[in-house]
């Protein structure tokens, strides 16, 4: 059997995601393999005993070791990968991912760049007057917040940040103050998905978000968001990813692609993704599917 979508999933809150997937599949006449931990090793048999086979790949098994041999065998067979491995890998790399937006004429916060721990365990001199009196100290790769440190305010903290991922090049960035746009800060979050954006206020203390009206973009000049999330598109060349931008003097983007999104809904937590916006992004995932059917 051949199926044109499989999906390899093992964390419980992508439940919703998956359902929505299917839903989705549904719609557009189209097949879904459903592969999890409860039938992992029945599946991966068959798919290398040529039992069965799929077109697309949406991988949410990233992590887990055991999920690894279905990546392997769609690279293997030519199927169509959603967010290859390889080129989430590239892209999840900030430190690349700076230097791709400046290029592309992007606005980032005044950054600068450092070598890993392991490759350059003693640092030259480093003036860090142009990030003002507090800053952030970020790793290159990785996401969720992990490493990173935030008012940061002298070398020796950026010393030691570096220590905790010593095999990572680091970035320390000027913190970016929003303007208060509509009695928020004008801080957001874009979802991007096969050409549609969905541009969402997020705050950074509670992780709330709110999506952008239409009126909104309208009215305060949001409609550069979606602008600014189709050129990373084009940068990046992933299938789904988010963004965060902000409105300060100008829009900045301020962390850079993440591939690996949180599928968990509002309705079921507080500081979920709107439903609306991923049951768009499941839809826009299953056209993906549809067109390699």
């Amino acid at each position: 059997m051949r199926y044109d979508l499989c999906l390899p999933w093992y964390w419980e809150y992508d439940d919703v995601f998956v359902g929505m997937v299917e839903h989705a599949c549904n719609g557009e006449g189209i097949s879904l393999w459903k592969i999890t931990p409860e039938n992992l090793l029945e599946s991966i048999t068959a798919l290398y005993r040529g039992e069965t086979a799929f077109s697309t790949l949406l991988n949410r098994g990233q992590g887990e070791p055991t999920f690894e041999p279905i990546e392997r065998w769609a690279r293997e067979h030519d199927a169509r990968r959603i967010n290859p491995s390889e080129l989430s890998a590239w892209s999840e790399d900030k430190t690349t991912m700076h230097l791709e937006f400046i290029n592309a004429g992007l606005n980032t916060p005044h950054t600068i760049l450092l070598a890993s721990f392991l490759e350059e365990p003693v640092l030259p001199p480093v003036d860090l007057a142009p990030l003002g009196g507090n800053f952030v100290i970020k790793p290159s790769n990785g996401g969720g917040g992990e490493g990173v440190v935030l008012g940061a305010s002298c070398m020796e903290q950026v010393l030691r940040a570096r220590m905790e991922f010593p095999r990572q090049k680091y970035l320390i960035q000027s913190h970016v103050m929003p303007q208060t746009v509509n009695g928020k800060p004008a801080w957001f979050r874009v979802f991007y998905a096969d050409g549609e954006t969905y541009p969402c206020w997020w705050a950074t203390d509670t992780h709330i978000y709110q999506m952008v009206t239409a009126g909104e973009e309208s009215e305060f000049g949001l409609g550069k968001l979606r602008e600014i999330a189709l050129q990373i598109a084009f940068i990046c060349k992933l299938d789904w990813f988010s963004t965060e931008i902000a409105l300060a003097d100008d829009f900045v983007v301020v962390d850079y692609v993440n591939d690996q999104i949180d599928t968990r809904v509002q309705s079921r937590a507080m500081d979920g993704v709107p439903d609306e916006v991923i049951s768009g992004i499941a839809r826009q995932l299953s056209l993906i599917a549809k067109e390699g059917s």
